[in-house]
């Protein structure tokens, strides 16, 4: 009996890689160890990279029976990218009863994935479980978070000592959960999700290229009646932004607005997305306002709130032209 015959519910995983070949192989490793005695395979989905990154992942795993290594055909964004490796499903077109995502950088710990399952397994009424995810010094890294609002907006950029006191239920981010338990959304570097709610809610919306698309879906599942949990005992190494180099952007990117306005305007109208930009101004001219006296007092990135208004008075009465990468 193949692995992919094991008794038990079937959990398809899917990694997505764009131009991080080497890297993407080391997280499929894991990801094999992680998945030995769970009947399923693993889908390997090249972003269309045009790098080589296909031919080297094809030639890696091709004699390995539980990878299987796909082309995208266009570089979509996570989400797009992500569908792909769902919609393919198991060999033969077969529905798994759940999916699992890793980022091209993470790293399960042998037990990461059984954990997840167990935990659904055990709560059939909870839609998506995620993990605990650390640096690879062993540092927690905050990926849990609240939805994002109107408040939060002006909590997070004023981020002054009375307001953010005053909001802090409305702080999106959350730190790192003391227990296992409920969460409004996770990172998806290390996500399960049951197939049967990814079907009723869809899956990503691909309108995101990048950011919000994992907050947009749970938050779906969520009106749904399936909640996000965080499972502490699931524990990945990820290393983050190895493929977004948002470690070293010098300015925010269009699509990282394009995800944020269309995130509030599909959540609440346009009314809400100018509501939220609005707060999100208002914040920061209070954290500007606190800088003229205490200089020390780190700033945002370089031009964010001219742009953030740029884009949201094009997004009402302009086109805009966003380059992706």
């Amino acid at each position: 009996m193949t692995e992919e015959q094991l008794p038990g519910p079937t959990v398809l995983t899917v990694l997505l890689n764009w131009r991080t070949a080497e890297m993407t192989l080391r997280a499929a490793e894991s990801a094999e160890r992680a998945m030995e005695g769970i009947a399923g395979g693993i889908v390997v989905v090249d972003n269309d990279s045009n790098d080589g990154s296909f031919e080297t992942m094809s030639a890696a795993l091709q004699d390995r029976p539980r990878f299987r290594v796909v082309q995208s055909g266009r570089n979509g964004g996570f989400g797009a990218g992500n569908n792909v490796g769902i919609r393919l499903g198991l060999p033969g077109g077969v529905r798994p009863d759940y999916v699992y995502i890793l980022n091209s950088d993470a790293f399960p710990a042998p037990d990461a994935i059984r954990l997840l399952l167990d935990y659904l397994e055990r709560h059939p009424k909870v839609g998506f479980a995620g993990s605990y995810i650390h640096g690879p010094d062993g540092e927690p890294h905050v990926t849990c978070f609240r939805f994002p609002s109107v408040a939060s907006e002006f909590e997070g950029a004023a981020r002054s000592g009375p307001i953010s006191r005053l909001l802090r239920h409305r702080a999106v981010a959350i730190g790192v959960p003391l227990a296992t338990g409920p969460v409004d959304w996770l990172a998806g570097a290390s996500m399960m999700m049951r197939e049967d709610v990814i079907r009723t809610v869809g899956g990503f919306d691909e309108t995101f290229f990048l950011y919000f698309e994992e907050t947009d879906l749970c938050r779906r599942a969520a009106e749904a009646g399936w909640p996000t949990h965080f499972v502490k005992e699931s524990r990945v190494e990820h290393i983050g932004s190895v493929s977004t180099g948002m470690k070293t952007w010098k300015r925010v990117p269009g699509y990282w607005f394009d995800s944020r306005w269309h995130y509030f305007r599909k959540s609440g109208g346009t009314s809400r997305a100018v509501l939220a930009t609005l707060a999100h101004v208002a914040g920061g001219l209070i954290l500007r306002a606190r800088r003229l006296v205490q200089p020390k007092i780190p700033g945002g990135p370089p031009h964010f709130l001219r742009d953030l208004v740029g884009h949201a008075l094009l997004s009402l009465f302009g086109k805009r032209s966003v380059s992706r990468r």
